[in-house]
């Protein structure tokens, strides 16, 4: 084992009755010793001495390079808060919620990069603000010469031009109707905490319709998003369950961080070769389950819009009760 001379000499020599030379030779360490009037001289091997500095020096890296480490930990925090507010800001603009308190921060790199991203998010937010309006604007001033055609036709006498022509009138303010529920989608709404639970039970309290079959979850799950926008996709899957089935059932299934919202009906269902097809803005099916028979084909194109805007994705199915299955996931 290596042998530590200096403390070994000097609690018998004392301090100035030893030396070392360790330069003289090249596998050993001369040490001498003043024992009188007489010096003592012998070798040592190398390898059977340690330095007693050794420990100095580990402390002297080890503690320099902590100190280094924490202030790196704490430079890269700084950096890198900036970058996850920008990622957080950017999801939650993706999600359709309206980003007006966003400041940038940061290096000079990151501030530009904050900065553009706030051009941009404004720049799309002006450019759906103008379609829903140019779409709005449309719609109201279509309402007009529509209502002045339903008074003409209430004063004719040909009872059976006027029945057909109403029906037309009718199914043209239905389509203005899914135009302007279109645009609303998207408009700007502030997102808020949505317990899910409490929405479902007061959509199927509003249908007031006993055909209508609420399974709720064992536990409160709370979500963030749009109140407004979230009850109208579902409202319109309902809607769309009891206009082609007797019965709709509503199940909700509580997941790790998702929840599923299963609506099945017993309708006749759509086929399956359909299933992406009716997503598409102004697809009518007119086969097995008319979807949307009178109106544009809007109602799925805002329902898949609505959920895909929450982090969500909606799925269709063939359901147990052998009509059609919706299933939407949400993140919670």
């Amino acid at each position: 084992m290596p042998i530590k001379s200096r403390r070994e000499l000097k609690s018998i020599f004392g301090n100035n009755n030893y030396w070392f030379n360790t330069y003289k030779f090249k596998n050993a360490v001369e040490i001498k010793i003043r024992s009188g009037d007489d010096v003592i001289e012998f070798l040592v091997p190398k390898e059977m001495v340690s330095t007693s500095s050794v420990r100095l020096f580990v402390l002297w890296t080890t503690l320099p390079s902590i100190v280094l480490i924490i202030i790196a930990l704490i430079f890269l925090k700084n950096q890198t808060k900036p970058l996850v507010k920008l990622a957080k800001a950017a999801e939650r603009f993706g999600k359709g919620d309206y980003v007006n308190n966003f400041r940038a921060s940061g290096s000079l790199e990151i501030r530009k990069a904050a900065f553009e991203f706030d051009r941009m998010a404004k720049r799309i937010n002006r450019h759906l603000n103008q379609r829903a309006e140019m779409l709005s604007g449309i719609s109201h001033d279509l309402r007009t010469p529509l209502t002045r055609l339903k008074l003409q036709l209430a004063m004719l006498k040909q009872k059976d031009l006027t029945e057909k022509m109403s029906k037309d009138i009718d199914e043209m303010e239905k389509m203005l109707n899914d135009y302007l529920q279109f645009a609303k989608t998207q408009s700007q709404e502030s997102t808020s905490t949505i317990n899910l639970n409490d929405l479902l039970k007061s959509i199927k309290k509003d249908f007031n319709n006993n055909k209508i079959f609420l399974k709720e979850a064992d536990n409160t799950i709370k979500l963030e998003g749009r109140l407004t926008a979230l009850k109208r996709s579902f409202e319109n899957i309902i809607q769309n369950g009891l206009n082609y089935g007797d019965n709709v059932y509503i199940d909700i299934q509580k997941g790790n961080k998702r929840v599923s919202i299963v609506i099945e009906d017993d309708g006749p269902g759509i086929p399956e070769d359909q299933y992406k097809n009716v997503f598409k803005p102004f697809f009518r099916l007119d086969k097995s389950r008319s979807l949307n028979q009178s109106g544009v084909g809007l109602g799925l194109a805002i329902v898949e819009d609505i959920i895909n805007s929450h982090g969500g994705n909606i799925q269709l199915g063939r359901s147990k009760y052998n009509g059609l299955q919706v299933k939407i996931s949400l993140p919670f």
